[in-house]
């Protein structure tokens, strides 16, 4: 894994170098230097010979500021301030930004306080003013980050929060995937959670965005054998498998597992979720592609990795 840790600036935390930043987010190391210098919109560590490092936060600021390009606003438009967690959100949400930061802080309250009657309240409260793909987006997700940064902290109770919350997210999460609309005529994609990952909403997420942007799902769940995905994938003709984690690979499945899946694969094999962050290298050098903790980022990047197959 090419990525470092700075102890005067960042201590225990897990820095990326350029190059790994540039494979997870798309972004050429040209244009990111362009950001830093001209635009002053990431300012990364520097090593004493001069290197640049990255944190998770700045892969979440780069992946904000290409998502704002997409939707037409130009680089020289953008202003460090914009990518503050609030002013992200009152982007995507326009004026109701303060709401997003009420609905995350009461439903982070609630899971504190395991109080599932406030939790399903404010969810069917956010659900019934929003669509879904903007509480996916301002809510969902910044919640799943915040919990993350708890858990990781090993509070009081953390391991109890999580699988509170857990057991809760997926319920609802599977109830949507169940009743979704099954008219899609996309490319057929095959998503599994990597061995060791026993959660499934990070999946879920990706499945229910997937199928908004028009694809077909074969979801296998959580903790996989990568051994028998590539048969499934054969005999269902599926246009890529897409991999997901939360927590780092073990040294078997990025050593072992992965590699001998890319190379019977008869499709590209993709990799999400804090896992590809944590291994963005080792998933490359197995021949898969990483696709970050993004959602609409892994899914750009899906595309254009199966466009890339057309074409050639």
């Amino acid at each position: 894994m090419n990525s470092t840790t700075e102890p005067a600036e960042h201590p225990g935390e897990k820095l990326y170098t350029i190059g790994t930043v540039s494979k997870l987010t798309g972004v050429g190391a040209i244009t990111l230097r362009a950001w830093e210098r001209r635009y002053r919109l990431i300012q990364p560590v520097r090593k004493d010979s001069g290197h640049r490092l990255y944190t998770r936060g700045h892969i979440d600021q780069i992946n904000r500021i290409t998502a704002l390009t997409h939707k037409g606003m130009r680089i020289s438009q953008i202003r460090p301030e914009m990518l503050a967690s609030e002013a992200a959100a009152a982007v995507e949400g326009g004026p109701d930004a303060d709401h997003w930061r009420d609905y995350l802080n009461g439903m982070l309250a609630a899971i504190i306080d395991f109080d599932e009657e406030r939790l399903e309240e404010l969810y069917n409260e956010a659900l019934s003013l929003y669509p879904i793909g903007l509480v996916t987006r301002n809510l969902l997700t910044p919640l799943l980050i915040e919990l993350g940064v708890r858990w990781e902290g090993e509070g009081d109770g953390a391991i109890a929060e999580e699988h509170f919350f857990a057991f809760y997210l997926r319920n609802k999460l599977g109830a949507r995937y169940h009743h979704r609309h099954r008219g899609n005529r996309g490319p057929l994609v095959l998503l599994a959670g990597l061995p060791g990952e026993y959660h499934e909403f990070g999946l879920l997420l990706f499945a229910l965005a997937a199928h908004d942007s028009g694809y077909r799902l074969l979801p296998l769940g959580a903790n996989m054998p990568l051994a028998e995905l590539w048969d499934v994938a054969r005999k269902k003709h599926c246009a890529a498998v897409v991999l997901s984690g939360a927590i780092e690979p073990s040294k078997e499945t990025l050593a072992r597992g992965l590699p001998e899946l890319v190379a019977r694969s008869p499709v590209p094999v993709l990799v999400g979720g804090l896992a590809s962050v944590f291994a963005c290298d080792a998933i490359g050098r197995a021949g898969a592609e990483a696709l970050g903790r993004d959602i609409e980022h892994g899914l750009q990047r899906l595309g254009e990795v199966l466009s890339r197959r057309a074409a050639g």
